[in-house]
């Protein structure tokens, strides 16, 4: 475990990206979820719209979030999965070495991440949790919604980018 003082120097690089912008789309069958989408500014003068393309940057280069790295990441799904009813919180087990590509008695040199009161989720007795067997169901998870609306980039004849919808947290 690194000491404090290298610990508080632990930073990561954050803010917008130049000549684009960081918008959401929101879901039409689960308005609650936003997936991060830039628009990248093309040439002046070339007649172009901005040209969409997913974001793999995180909530780093939104300026309306202060992100502080030894927290991680808010759990984004969790309230989709818990929604479900059909999973369970339970205490694990401890972390060990191997889980982190250690061997048995070597320390990490990185700071690890508090995650007191996160535990692991699974199945309850007789429930199948899998994204498959919902879609065999006919059910469109807020995942399923997630990724289609990020892996459509606006193509879609109905999709709120050929609406000429432009702003910063727009919703379906």
């Amino acid at each position: 475990m690194p000491d404090s003082h290298s610990a508080d120097r632990f930073a990561v690089t954050t803010g917008p990206l130049p000549s684009s912008r960081k918008v959401y789309v929101g879901g039409a069958l689960h308005p609650d979820i936003r997936v991060a989408q830039r628009e990248i500014d093309l040439t002046a003068g070339c007649g172009e719209a901005a040209l969409p393309v997913y974001d793999t940057s995180g909530p780093y280069t939104d300026p309306a979030i202060v992100t502080d790295i030894r927290k991680g990441l808010p759990p984004l799904r969790q309230k989709w999965i818990e929604g479900r009813g059909d999973v369970e919180a339970y205490d694990g087990r401890d972390i060990r070495p191997e889980d982190n590509g250690l061997k048995l008695g070597q320390e990490s040199g990185v700071a690890q991440f508090d995650r007191s009161g996160r535990k692991p989720l699974r199945a309850r007795n007789g429930a199948n949790v899998s994204q498959m067997h919902y879609a065999k169901k006919g059910i469109i998870t807020p995942e399923m919604e997630y990724v289609a609306i990020r892996e459509n980039i606006g193509r879609a004849p109905n999709s709120p980018r050929t609406q000429g919808q432009t702003n910063n947290n727009r919703k379906k």
